[in-house]
């Protein structure tokens, strides 16, 4: 797939915008690293200023989703300007926390046409055809997103990459059953996003599949929604270490960031020159935990 042929060294880290999209996420220590007011320009200020600095250290990647409040928005808004960078986006989530911190419910899960057609417009009234990469939120192995064909067709003819982006501790049930979908003979999905990290690397294996059957591989959460940041066991750059182990998989074609501050950013960056050896990968894989433990600890994580 062209869109990430020649990303090579930064550029094989991208930005992801769930953390400074909406004041309310799952990830650790949002109290010390968001402004204290969180309104929708504070926060857009606060995604300006990670993009610019991620754009002038190589990145090209930028990653958003319906669901991430206003990121989506955020992200249209800077590309002018910034013609090398490719914007992904998800749709399959809707935002419904009417930018509170706190809120019954954050993001209602539907994969239904009526709700594509939907986000799809929606997305494309913000990006245009600088919408890149278009991808499925959160698919499981029962999301009918896997076997709805009219879903597929309409997935196949909007224009953008079609990609789909996984959850859970079925993941590789999930890309397995993505890899069989097809539309006129051609495999529909050309990119698969999905969770690996240290703590939760189970879903290596079918990402291997994925990658030897020619799609690309995003990696998202790769700190744990910040469980990895604060690690003794990864050293004094625990974030650096953590991404790193990402990127030196050998199906990993781009490992997402999800700073949210620039002191994060830069730290980030450097796992695209932090090398680890068989030794340390080795070392580091016995802090993963069983796959139902991983997801029921994030399930419980506090929107904050």
């Amino acid at each position: 797939m062209d869109l990430f042929d020649d990303f090579t060294g930064v550029a094989r880290i991208g930005l992801g915008l769930a953390a400074v999209g909406r004041p309310g996420y799952i990830n650790l220590g949002r109290g010390r690293d968001l402004p204290s007011d969180r309104t929708a320009e504070a926060m857009r200020l606060r995604a300006y200023e990670l993009m610019d600095r991620a754009y002038a250290g190589g990145v090209r990647y930028f990653d958003a989703a319906r669901s991430y409040g206003r990121a989506e928005e955020f992200l249209a808004g800077w590309l002018p300007g910034h013609d090398r960078a490719v914007a992904g986006s998800k749709w399959g989530y809707t935002y419904t926390a009417d930018w509170r911190v706190t809120a019954d419910v954050h993001e209602v899960k539907d994969h239904a046409v009526d709700a594509y057609e939907r986000q799809v417009s929606e997305s494309r009234a913000l990006f245009g055809d600088r919408l890149s990469l278009y991808q499925i939120h959160s698919v499981t192995p029962d999301s009918p997103a896997l076997t709805d064909t009219e879903l597929h067709r309409r997935l196949a003819d909007q224009g953008a990459v079609v990609g789909l982006s996984t959850s859970g501790p079925a993941q590789g049930d999930a890309i397995r059953a993505a890899l069989a979908v097809e539309v006129d003979g051609r495999p529909l999905f050309r990119s698969i996003q999905a969770t690996w990290n240290l703590l939760e690397p189970s879903a290596g294996p079918a990402l291997a599949e994925a990658h030897d059957a020619g799609l690309v591989v995003i990696v998202k959460e790769a700190m744990a929604n910040g469980r990895l940041a604060t690690l003794e066991a990864l050293g004094a750059a625990p974030d650096a270490v953590a991404l790193a182990a990402a990127l030196q998989q050998p199906w990993a074609t781009i490992v997402l960031s999800g700073a949210a501050t620039a002191g994060q950013l830069d730290s980030n960056l450097r796992a695209a020159t932090t090398t680890l050896s068989d030794a340390d990968l080795d070392r580091l894989a016995a802090l993963a935990e069983p796959a139902t433990d991983y997801w029921k600890t994030r399930s419980g994580l506090p929107w904050t």
